[in-house]
């Protein structure tokens, strides 16, 4: 059993419990992000007597406000996290604040649509902002030669558990007289505080488990100067510094790129079956196959990156994913749709994870924080581009296929720019840069007020 958890990525007690927090946050990321909060919200928006298309636009209007307000303070807060060795404890306050806004959810009517809108953006911030912090915590329960399999069993476990809620939500939402509720309303409403109750259970044992890594001053770093002017400073050097860890950077560019073509088709797919007539029950459907299949597939790809390298296996899932882009823009039935979100399925845990750990092994650990702030904003604009492509493309010609055809560009460039990146240059130079701050003279658990 020890062989095969270590294999897996699950060898040691902290391992399992950060990887737990990806079961946490994907009940947020499945059920309220994706499958059911964005129709119920129409519907009482609707129903208030708001255009239907109004809604709509409210909702794309209020996701991107919170993209907005997690790009502009993720990298401060991670840079204060740093300083004061308090990734957990951010993300402690994150999650609490996350689910709160999930329980707050259930009180959501028609009379107070404005509020349940501004909750979910509440809620959001709250989610996005807590990945940044455990990310940022995946270098100090992963050794280098271990950090691909753990990062991908963080997300094979999220598929999972991701999948199983939203299956049992579903179920709930489609039947409730058969689980003693009145009505759909009150089931889609329950769903939401059963968000609430498993996102606090999974996070506890990061919270009890996982260690905080120790702060340290930078060679110059003043701490009198107070804890957000010397944050402020270190963010502006880190962003400097992106020039010298270059590797590091081409790999947030290259994640950019094709995490844009990603995420467009994980936010537009739905919509995209809708335009070509896919019923609803079949696309539910399949939003739940794509989590299931990737559980056993992101094990795999971090089993694979072992033997040759997480970058290469980056580059085949942009391949399969050009592949995909081409078959979704000729397929026509429910089948086809249920297809293509199988092969989604298998390669979106990797294109994702696998840039998280390689970011991660590029970067300096007494510097995750801030540098995974930066990541978090690469990796929550991700989509933006996609989404207004498709959006012109449907306006102007009636339909997106071109849209979703026009993604393997994305994917061509991001893999271009990634193979670009010299991962062994960019270790090199992290570890360089982790040796200057534990020398001789290096400040530990600096104390900035």
């Amino acid at each position: 059993m020890t062989t095969l958890l270590s294999r897996l990525g699950l060898e040691r007690r902290e391992q399992r419990a950060w990887a737990l927090y990806d079961v946490a946050n994907s009940a947020w990321m499945t059920t309220i992000m994706t499958a059911v909060f964005p129709p119920f919200f129409v519907a009482l928006a609707t129903t208030a007597g708001v255009a239907d298309a109004a809604a709509r636009s409210r909702f794309a209007f209020a996701t991107a406000i919170s993209v907005i307000l997690v790009g502009l303070t993720g990298p401060v807060m991670g840079a204060i996290a740093d300083l004061r060795a308090s990734k957990k404890r951010f993300l402690a306050a994150f999650v609490a604040v996350g689910v709160a806004s999930s329980a707050a959810l259930y009180f959501a009517t028609s009379e107070r649509w404005a509020t349940a809108l501004t909750v979910f953006v509440i809620g959001n911030v709250a989610v996005t902002s807590s990945l940044a912090f455990y990310n940022a915590l995946l270098p100090a329960v992963a050794q280098p030669h271990e950090i691909d399999r753990v990062s991908m069993a963080g997300f094979g476990l999220g598929y999972l558990g991701g999948g199983l809620l939203l299956a049992a939500n579903l179920a709930m939402i489609s039947a409730p007289a058969r689980f003693g509720i009145p009505d759909e309303g009150t089931a889609v409403r329950l769903s939401f505080v059963s968000v609430a109750v498993w996102w606090a259970l999974f996070s506890l044992p990061l919270l009890r488990r996982v260690k905080e890594p120790v702060a340290r001053l930078e060679p110059g770093e003043d701490a009198s100067r107070g804890l957000l002017r010397v944050a402020l400073g270190r963010l502006g050097e880190t962003f400097r510094e992106l020039r010298h860890h270059k590797d590091a950077g081409l790999l947030l560019l290259a994640f950019l790129v094709y995490n844009d073509a990603v995420n467009t088709i994980i936010r537009m797919g739905v919509i995209y079956g809708g335009e070509i007539g896919i019923p609803v029950p079949q696309m539910t459907a399949t939003l739940v196959v794509i989590q299931l299949v990737g559980v056993p597939f992101a094990f795999a790809f971090g089993l694979l990156a072992d033997r040759i390298g997480a970058k290469r296996v980056i580059l085949i899932t942009l391949a399969v994913y050009s592949g995909i882009s081409i078959y979704a823009f000729a397929l026509q039935t429910a089948t086809q749709f249920l297809v293509m979100g199988i092969l989604v399925g298998t390669v979106q845990g990797a294109a994702q994870a696998l840039a998280r750990s390689l970011f991660a092994s590029m970067i300096p650990q007494h510097k995750a924080g801030e540098m995974f702030g930066f990541f978090g904003v690469f990796d929550r604009f991700g989509g933006s581009i996609g989404s207004m492509l498709f959006a012109a493309t449907l306006a102007t010609l009636g339909t997106s296929r071109p849209a979703i055809l026009s993604l393997i560009v994305f994917f061509a460039i991001g893999a271009y720019l990634l193979s670009r990146v010299d991962v062994e240059r960019g270790r090199l130079l992290a570890r360089e840069a982790e040796a200057v701050t534990t020398g001789p003279g290096a400040q530990r658990r600096p104390v900035v007020d």
